[in-house]
């Protein structure tokens, strides 16, 4: 594994960690938007993938139709696993916002990469370097930090932490998935052909379950569309990108940052104030990024 990191162009790491910064700040927002909306959350999660769609496929055009682009294996299994993961992501996540408090959502999903780390040790015999391994301790400690005044244990909320979990490992086995799938086929096709999946899951699910997923009027697409260009063709597009010049690992961590960002975004819209253990919970976080990070 480190060998194939070294041989890594430094240029094409330099992008993918930019790219993963982008994700991780467009994915930040998706809480506060989800509460916002004025349908229930299964409709939300596919909305916030539907009204992607268009501009998922424009980027696939364009990015298929630059000289020397091949189209790569479209609907490979790892495209379906994709999907399949992230959809359980979404419904566990939409569901887990609404059952819990939103710290207690955000910490239980942010525990991806260790579903990564561990994910990828039984199915891929993938190793993680000492590095790695320091970096996601002290980004899991981070994290506590970031959430624990606002962390409860509730009898009340149990379901909603479950669903928490569940979310977290999803999205662990989505980050596995889309990495494999970006060995053959560019970021926009994976992005565009998983979305397909995804929607054909989330609608089914909000059709079954809330029947309507209508929003009231102008203000809730406003937010939906909002949800859907900036959390999903913002953030899950530049996460396809990122996987596939970065490790599906490192990559992990630097979605600890969307914690950061709902806080930051939590202190401007919701005037919820950021407290000193917040703030060196989120140095931590850095700290621990900055320590994982791919060497050349």
């Amino acid at each position: 594994m480190a060998a194939a990191q070294s041989a890594r162009p430094a240029s094409d790491m330099t992008l993918g960690i930019i790219a993963m910064l982008g994700a991780a700040a467009a994915m930040s927002i998706s809480p506060i938007l989800v509460r916002f909306a004025d349908v229930g959350p299964l409709a939300s999660a596919f909305w916030r993938v539907a009204l992607a769609m268009p501009v998922l496929y424009l980027w696939m055009r364009a990015e298929e139709s630059q000289p020397g682009k091949a189209k790569g294996k479209s609907w490979s299994l790892p495209i379906i696993l994709s999907g399949l993961s992230f959809a359980g992501d979404l419904l566990l996540w939409h569901l887990s916002i609404m059952k819990t408090t939103i710290a207690n959502a955000t910490f239980f999903a942010t525990m991806a990469p260790l579903w990564v780390v561990i994910f990828g040790w039984l199915l891929f015999r993938h190793g993680v370097n000492r590095p790695t391994m320091i970096g996601l301790a002290l980004c899991l400690i981070g994290g506590g930090a970031l959430v624990s005044q606002s962390l409860s244990i509730n009898p009340a909320q149990a379901l909603g932490d479950a669903l928490g979990i569940g979310t977290g490992i999803f999205f662990g086995l989505y980050f596995l998935a889309v990495g494999a799938a970006r060995r053959d086929t560019g970021a926009a096709r994976v992005t565009f052909e998983m979305s397909v999946i995804t929607i054909l899951i989330l609608g089914a699910a909000a059709l079954v379950v809330e029947g309507d997923i209508l929003p009231k009027g102008m203000a809730g697409w406003a937010v939906l569309l909002a949800l859907a260009l900036i959390s999903h063709a913002g953030g899950q597009g530049l996460l396809s990108v990122a996987l596939g010049r970065l490790p599906a690992t490192f990559s992990s961590l630097v979605i600890f940052l969307e914690a950061v960002g709902a806080a930051i975004l939590a202190w401007i819209l919701l005037d919820e104030p950021i407290s000193l253990l917040q703030a060196i919970g989120g140095v931590i976080i850095l700290s621990g990024i900055w320590i994982a990070r791919p060497r050349n």
